[in-house]
């Protein structure tokens, strides 16, 4: 594991991301009394219940850091070294922060902390991710799943959440749960315009130089093509056709870079739900 001048940059959004983070939840999610998903949402339950019904505080860096130690193990072991190191500050930053930063309060209004907390938690997260980092929890998880095992995250952070929200509606009244589902359901949609890398589109491309279009493909997004025969159903001209699934932030590159190469071809890229088989996936560090 070797550090490199880009991991300069790398740090200072770990940093941004770790205080944006905790400001977010000193200024929304706990005023309001709302739950985030994964660890950091687990770890805010963890302290409410302490704080109510037993009657101490626990420091919201050593819970966050005790429910990350497993999720950090597996992304040490199998995903990346140094992503794994750079989550971990993350973690260790925010929680710092969080256990400073006194309590902020912009405003009273539940559904105004639910949307803007939610909003201000995808820009955090998409930093990180940016940086090629996480905010740790159930990402570790999910990226394990997904990239090591082929298997869908979902039902898993869905299964956590759902212990989370049902915990928090039953202990300390369902308003609080329905609240953090707003809170959940606006970062989520915000980190998917934020953030897509993980996203895939598929390119069905008509041209009369698919070759060129395909190595240009590559080129720019590292991801092979399929060349099929066509016909047109007018004139019954023999065409080729393009097939090939890149990742959603290359999109408007592909098509600028088709049209440079044949302005006459038509192209339609459609939304990728999943994939099976072999898609080239970048190696985490």
């Amino acid at each position: 594991m070797k550090f490199e001048k880009s991991d300069i940059k790398r740090l200072f959004m770990v940093l941004a991301g770790a205080a944006l983070m905790a400001v977010n939840l000193k200024m929304f999610a706990k005023v309001g009394g709302i739950y985030p998903g994964g660890a950091t949402g687990l770890t805010m339950l963890i302290q409410t219940i302490s704080e109510t019904y037993l009657g101490f505080d626990i420091s919201f860096t050593f819970l966050n850091i005790v429910i990350n130690a497993i999720p950090a193990y597996i992304g040490f072991k199998h995903i990346g070294k140094k992503f794994t190191l750079f989550s971990i500050l993350m973690i260790l930053v925010s929680g710092l922060l969080v256990d400073m930063i006194p309590r902020l309060q912009v405003t009273h209004d539940p559904l105004l902390v639910s949307v803007f907390g939610g909003i201000m938690n995808a820009v955090a997260i998409a930093i990180c991710l940016h940086g090629d980092t996480s905010s740790g929890g159930t990402d570790f998880i999910a990226i394990y799943l997904s990239r090591k095992k082929g298997k869908d995250a979902f039902p898993v952070v869905l299964g956590v959440n759902v212990v989370i929200l049902t915990t928090a509606g039953f202990l300390f009244g369902w308003d609080k749960a329905l609240y953090s589902i707003i809170f959940q359901y606006v970062s989520t949609q915000a980190l998917r315009v934020l953030y897509r890398k993980y996203q895939q589109v598929t390119f069905f491309i008509v041209t009369n130089r698919s070759k060129e279009v395909c190595s240009r493909i590559y080129d720019l997004t590292t991801h092979g093509a399929t060349i099929m025969n066509a016909e047109g159903s007018f004139e019954g001209d023999g065409r080729k056709m393009v097939y090939s699934v890149v990742d959603a932030a290359d999109r408007r590159n592909v098509i600028d870079a088709v049209h440079e190469i044949d302005p006459c071809a038509f192209i339609n890229s459609v939304n990728t739900a999943e994939i099976r088989g072999n898609f080239h996936l970048n190696e985490i560090d």
